[in-house]
Parts: structure tokens; sequence; C-alpha cells
């Protein structure tokens, strides 16, 4: 457990943060679409919507050295056998057969392979807790604490918050209770799929006109983001193996299309027929995964 004294002490300090960022730039599902504590912005029958956020710290359950947000990777296509919608345990540092049968693909040297591990690589998501500033379309979630998650794009605009380009801007940590400032969530639609390119921060600003008080029992309120990267939140190796297997309906992942290069076809004739349908909870998921990005 950490303080908010010890919070508030490290405010300015955005070395940590920046580090962080370098490290989950060189190197995602959180949550089910059921969970209350996740929010996402509604937008119109045109695709367009806008809300104001305000990123939160770490929450004090999470520890002194958590960070403000986890990533998450996960997986998501469909195959012979059905769809694969799992967690990556690449997110653990570990590995996965996912990835490595990606990898066979891809270093197969086949055009047609790399498509397929294009289709099947890993999706990222990041999983951040939020204060809901303003909410048009649902005034009831307006002064509530959410867990907003989000793909690269409004990552990088965290990022770039940071570390602005031109030397006239000055960096802010866009976390922070006291110096942080509101992020305004423009989406639109963009060839159908969310765009968030026109979201920005605005100026600096406390929050709570900085009261203490208020501003702690906020902290307090906080989710906890540790919870997501359980293990009991990932099947085990073999388990992902073993669902692997079926989805691509091969004993050895990726086997189909190796075998047809092998022997000589075209890849034109390659073919990988999808069989198993989606139900609406797969396709919700997909959906998802465009809204982040």
């Amino acid at each position: 457990m950490s303080s908010f004294a010890n919070l508030k002490r490290g405010r300015t300090d955005l070395e940590k943060l920046t580090k962080a960022i370098e490290a989950t730039n060189q190197s995602a599902d959180a949550g089910s679409k059921d969970d209350t504590r996740l929010w996402q912005p509604t937008v119109d029958k045109a695709g367009n919507g806008m809300a104001v956020i305000r990123f939160l710290p770490a929450p004090q359950a999470d520890g002194d050295d958590a960070l403000p947000w986890i990533r998450i990777f996960s997986h998501g296509f469909q195959g012979p056998g059905g769809w694969l919608i799992d967690n990556c345990l690449t997110t653990l540092n570990e590995k996965c057969p996912v990835c490595e049968a990606n990898s066979m693909l891809w270093n197969s040297g086949i055009e047609a392979n790399k498509n397929i591990a294009r289709d099947r690589k890993r999706k990222l998501s990041y999983l951040a807790n939020v204060l809901i500033v303003s909410d048009p379309s649902n005034k009831d979630n307006e002064g509530q604490i959410k867990l907003f998650k989000f793909g690269k794009k409004i990552f990088d605009k965290i990022s770039e918050a940071m570390n602005p380009e031109f030397p006239d801007e000055k960096p802010i940590n866009p976390f922070d209770f006291w110096e942080g400032a509101n992020f305004k969530l423009k989406i639109r639609n963009v060839e159908g799929y969310r765009n968030y390119d026109k979201s920005e921060f605005e100026s600096p600003s406390a929050l709570y006109e900085g009261d203490d008080e208020k501003l702690e029992a906020l902290w307090k309120s906080e989710f906890g983001l540790k919870e997501f990267t359980d293990k009991k939140h990932f099947k085990s190796y073999d388990q992902l193996k073993g669902r692997l297997d079926k989805v691509l309906g091969t004993a050895v992942p990726g086997l189909v299309a190796i075998k047809a290069a092998e022997a000589n076809l075209s890849e034109e004739e390659v073919e990988f027929n999808s069989s198993g349908g989606a139900d609406d909870e797969d396709l919700d998921y997909f959906k998802s995964l465009a809204n982040q990005n």
C-alpha cells in the first residue's frame, strides 16, 4: 500500500514514467464487456463522439512502485476450427505458442504466410483509471472513476504530452492530480474505424482545485490494476497451444501453410477456409479492438 503523502511528494518526477513509456514502446485483453468498471465513450450514428476525462495516478492498492497504467497483449482471429480469443502470455514475459507459430510463418519467407502472421499478431491494449469529467451522452458517468481501455493512438498522445516535440512546449504528467491536465477525447469515424487524431490535452490544472482531502478520497477509490495481469486471466502454454491447434485444425501451428509451400503450390493456392462462425461476443471483441485504435 502506498501513502498519499508519497504520491504528492513524487508528483513532479517524470523520469520514472518516461522510462516506463520507453520500455513499453520497445517491447493488452483486460476485463470483459460486462465489467461495470469499464467505460467507453458513446458515439452517434455517424460514429462521432466526445468526452472529457482525467487520467489518474497509480492506485493506492497497487503500491508505491506501480505505474498508472498496465499493458496487455491479446490474440483474436478465426481459423477452420473457430475463434481464438485469448490473452497473450508475452504480457507476463512468458513464451506464447501463438507468437511462436506466427514467427514460424513469418520466417518461412512466403508472402502468403507473412500475411497470415499479420492477421494473427498480438493486439495491444492499455488500462488506466480515469475520472469522467464530461460525458454528454451519459451524464450519469460524470464524476465517477472508471477503468478506460485504450490503444496505441491514445497512449501516443500521453507520451507526446510527457515528451513534447518542440522546445517551447512544457512537459506535463497527465496522471498528476496537481499539475496534470484534462484529456478531450474526440472521436471520428474514418473509413469505418474510430479515429482519435483530434483528441488533445487541455492546459494543466489542479483537479478539485488542489483540495488534498478530496484528492486523497478519489485516489483511495481507484481500482487496482494488477489484478488484470494475474495468471488466472491467462491460459497456460499447453492450454493455449491446445486451443490454437483446434482453431487451426492442425497438429502443428502453421503446418498447413508451410507444407503447401514445400509442395511448390502457388501463393494463390494456399487457402485457409474459415468455417467456424462468430457469435455476438466474438464480434463485440473485435469491434472493441477497432474502437481502441
